[in-house]
């Protein structure tokens, strides 16, 4: 996250690796992985642009995407552990 503030480049790294995370996305309810790949898409299409020509704002969406992350680390680490 903090290299994608830094770079707009790493953007689409970013999104990928977050794409790719199957088993986070298998462990998390199913609502998560459609916020995330709603969040992805539209972080995806600001990378694409200028913050002046894109309708979605970079930042905002990295802070949305930031959300998402505490809101999914919450609902994991709430969760009993397996023995």
């Amino acid at each position: 996250m903090d290299a994608a503030r830094r770079d707009g480049t790493v953007v689409g790294r970013l999104c990928d690796t977050a794409r790719h995370a199957t088993p986070l996305h298998q462990a998390l309810p199913p609502r998560y992985a459609e916020v995330l790949l709603n969040l992805l898409d539209r972080l995806e299409s600001s990378a694409l642009f200028s913050e002046e020509s894109c309708s979605f704002s970079q930042k905002d969406l990295l802070d949305s995407l930031q959300l998402w992350i505490d809101k999914a680390r919450a609902t994991l680490n709430s969760r009993p552990s397996n023995p």
